[in-house]
């Protein structure tokens, strides 16, 4: 797959995942939030949570499953990065790191399907 298509896969897999996370009472607060560390695609809130969301876009048939991306390195660099977050942004709502895995049709635009993982990783914070 050419770059130009993973980067358009991955643009159509955080659009969705906003619009998932709107119809379940969230508030973007940023996309592509960025430290030294990495980036945090989603940050949002809900009562009682500020949400990291870590969005993995797949086309149908890839090789690798979207949640298996998720690797024990990848996990840590958001953690920093949510912890620089955090230091510029206090809230009183508890961090919570969930992943949303979204599969998409051949043509690269239709959800085929998806997988939200609330909690999917914890982190002292």
């Amino acid at each position: 797959m050419d770059e130009s298509r993973i980067h358009t896969a991955g643009k159509r897999g955080e659009d969705l995942a906003v619009s998932y996370l709107e119809r379940h009472q969230c508030e973007i607060l940023a996309r592509n939030w960025h430290s030294r560390f990495g980036e945090i695609d989603i940050i949002a809130q809900n009562a009682v949570h500020l949400i990291f969301l870590e969005v993995k876009t797949r086309t149908f048939g890839a090789q690798v499953p979207p949640l298996e991306a998720v690797t024990a390195q990848k996990q840590r660099r958001i953690v920093k990065t949510a912890m620089l977050y955090l230091q510029s942004h206090p809230t009183v709502r508890q961090p919570r790191f969930d992943v949303l895995g979204i599969e998409l049709a051949p043509d690269g635009w239709t959800l085929r399907r998806y997988t939200y993982l609330k909690n999917a990783f914890f982190a002292e914070i």
